[in-house]
């Protein structure tokens, strides 16, 4: 059942890939979004979060986190952009508009970390954000990803957006570095 699902959401992104020959608004099929289809079909891409909190976030309100994406796809996806919501009960406890400055490459059918980042702000502050570590988990509310889908090495590739992502109970690891 699962190679079907996979299989099935690989040939309902391929029109999106043809559509998608330059830079464009949210591509649509049937008015169904490529983020809206990876949702109905329960795709997680998200497999764990991990977040860093410092001595500074205890004033600032800022953390960085760096995530583990898996690609279930037969191509190779190559990320540039991640903005994301994510928090728990449905309050966002966290959001971030990341670029990265080398693409970040999932290969195919693989599993890859996004690396550090920082410039997560703490939407209801540091305090309400220690409160929800014991869940060790978040839910990804709305997460917004521009990434070449077939690109080769990280290079080129079909340009899509993928806006609306929601993923629920992601796994989350937080490390308190208060040195």
């Amino acid at each position: 059942m699962r190679s079907f699902l996979i299989l099935a959401s690989a040939l309902a992104l391929l029109p999106f890939l043809f559509a998608a020959a330059a830079p464009a608004a949210e591509v649509t099929i049937g008015g169904l979004t490529v983020g809206a289809i990876i949702n109905a079909i329960g795709i997680g891409i998200v497999t764990d979060i991990n977040a860093i909190i410092t001595l500074d976030s205890l004033t600032t309100n800022v953390i960085s986190v760096n995530f583990d994406a898996k690609n279930p796809l037969p191509f190779e996806l190559s990320i540039d952009r991640v903005v994301s919501s994510a928090g728990l009960n449905g309050t966002v406890y966290a959001t971030f508009d990341h670029t990265f400055s080398t693409p970040f490459v999932i290969p195919i059918l693989g599993t890859k970390n996004s690396g550090t980042f920082g410039n997560v702000q703490l939407t209801q502050g540091i305090d309400a954000s220690l409160a929800i570590i014991p869940e060790a988990k978040l839910d990804l509310s709305n997460t917004n990803v521009f990434v070449r889908a077939a690109s080769i090495g990280g290079k080129l590739g079909f340009p899509l957006e993928i806006d609306g992502l929601k993923q629920t109970d992601v796994p989350t690891t937080y490390n308190l570095d208060l040195s």
